[in-house]
């Protein structure tokens, strides 16, 4: 029996060769040539006013942490549904998180229920772009502006995924904030193996970004012939990925428009034979203002009962299907700290959402061999 793995790294064919050229290059430390390449491809194509390569997104957002100046008692507001690294970020600075429920139809954060837990100690707020998927980012950043807040997009899935907000202008998700964090982790749409960036959009911080992710100094300068030496300036640490992954990136992003297109595929050819399981299951939800980057294909059953034996008959039948996110409000690490509302939302997600196999080399064939042992269960 065929197995059909849940994800499968694809590989466009010129990576080695970029890491050769890497080594060759006599510089394979952070912000090398390669480095140098993504950067500007990603300033280019997307128009983020500064890009910085970082070991991993969570690496993106302990930066952002740091030149949002989080300290002890300050609060930053994001969704309870969501990867760790999100919210780890602000607690090693002090923060206080306060979770927001997910929306009915998306397990992206609720908008309309930020405002209300805004609090003159807010610092920030974190919205997460699930399954590359928009927040909306007007409603978003009228709450920053009204409240004097900063906005920092986790953006790990949202590679090529826009939002069109009232101006009616299309807009890369990642450059709308004052900062974003991307992953480029090998489950993601291009990848490094592990790997991140920080997107800076606020020029305040251009400089101090790159005194935090150089150990705290001003080496950027230095390598620039900016400074005639370098030294100790600020807090930070060592964010910066060796060069050799970029060159992996660098591999992959040039491929990006094709990867696409055959992700998007395989997603609509999902999304195509699975409506007649509509009354079933809940099928992905694009809101009108998002596109959909086919990061991922989910499934949302009726209760947890009902999602583990559906993951398990698929398992038995060679289809590997996974759930992932835990309600961070009632993880043994943070449960303890929550006095906030219930959040019969994320609630529901934990239990019920599943993610079907997605990933560049997955056939038609294969897409229809999944659909049909989801239907047998």
């Amino acid at each position: 029996m065929a197995h059909i793995p849940f994800n499968k790294p694809y590989l466009t064919g010129k990576e080695v060769d970029y890491i050769y050229q890497a080594v060759q290059s006599g510089k394979i430390s952070g912000d090398g040539m390669f480095t140098k390449k993504c950067h500007e491809f990603f300033e280019k194509k997307y128009g983020f006013k500064k890009c910085l390569l970082t070991s991993s997104c969570t690496d993106a957002l302990e930066m952002a942490a740091i030149l949002l100046n989080i300290a002890p008692g300050d609060e930053v507001i994001m969704p309870s549904y969501t990867f760790v690294s999100t919210a780890t970020a602000f607690v090693l600075r002090g923060a206080n998180i306060i979770f927001c429920d997910s929306r009915s139809d998306h397990p992206g954060m609720d908008e309309d229920q930020i405002e209300q837990l805004i609090t003159e100690k807010t610092k920030a707020i974190v919205p997460v772009h699930y399954a590359g998927v928009a927040c909306d980012m007007d409603k978003i950043m009228d709450l920053a502006a009204k409240y004097n807040l900063f906005v920092v997009e986790d953006a790990a899935q949202a590679v090529e995924a826009y939002y069109t907000g009232r101006d009616g202008i299309k807009k890369p998700l990642g450059s709308i904030g004052h900062l974003a964090a991307f992953s480029f982790h090998e489950t993601k749409n291009i990848m490094s193996g592990e790997g991140g960036m920080l997107a800076i959009n606020d020029e305040r911080f251009f400089e101090r970004a790159e005194v935090i992710r150089e150990k705290g100094t001003n080496r950027s300068k230095f390598f620039r012939g900016e400074v005639d030496k370098y030294g100790w300036c600020d807090i930070g640490s060592s964010f910066l990925p060796a060069d050799i992954i970029a060159a992996f990136l660098y591999a992959q992003v040039e491929n990006v428009e094709d990867i696409q297109r055959k992700r998007i595929s395989l997603w609509n050819q999902y999304m195509e034979l699975l409506a007649p399981l509509k009354d079933r299951f809940s099928l992905p939800y694009i809101p009108s203002f998002a596109t959909n980057n086919a990061h991922m294909f989910y499934l949302v059953g009726n209760d947890l009962a009902d999602r583990t034996h559906i993951i398990d008959h698929l398992k038995k039948n060679g289809v590997n299907s996974v759930y992932h996110y835990l309600s961070l409000h009632k993880s043994p690490y943070y449960g303890p700290k929550y006095h906030g509302k219930e959040l019969p939302q994320t609630d529901r997600y934990t239990d019920c959402l599943f993610r079907l196999p997605m990933f560049y080399e997955l056939t038609e064939a294969d897409v229809v061999k999944v659909v049909e042992t989801l239907k047998s269960a």
